[in-house]
Formats: C-alpha cells, sequence, structure tokens
C-alpha cells in the first residue's frame, strides 16, 4: 500500500494549486497586455514614418525637373 500512497504524494505536488493557476493566467494576461501595448506603439510609430515618406515623395514630384 505504500507505493500507491507515494503515487498520490507525487500528484499532489506535481498539480498546481488554484492560487499558482490564477496567478499564471494573470501573470499570462499582463504579458499579453503589455506585447499589445508595444505593437499598437510601433504600429503608430512606422504610421508616422510611412506618412513623413509620403509627404517627402509628393514634394519631391512637384518641383520642376531640372
Amino acid at each position: 500500500m505504500e507505493p500507491a500512497c507515494r503515487k498520490d504524494k507525487q500528484k499532489q505536488k506535481e498539480t498546481p494549486t488554484r492560487g499558482d493557476r490564477a496567478k499564471q493566467k494573470t501573470a499570462q494576461q499582463e504579458v499579453k497586455q503589455r506585447q499589445r501595448a508595444e505593437i499598437y506603439a510601433l504600429n503608430k510609430v512606422m504610421t508616422e514614418l510611412e506618412q513623413q515618406q509620403f509627404e517627402a515623395f509628393c514634394k519631391q514630384m512637384q518641383t520642376p525637373a531640372e
């Protein structure tokens, strides 16, 4: 009967508690939220750069060719 008790104890140690699972879930949500914010910030910077390049191109096309 001892080997069965050992297996039960091992399973209990391996199984994360509800609190641990909740902390993991919260941590994962925070990581996703941070990544999303970084992506939005990068997208904004890239959009602004693209707009600047487009405006420079338009000015170049409007100037008379020499």
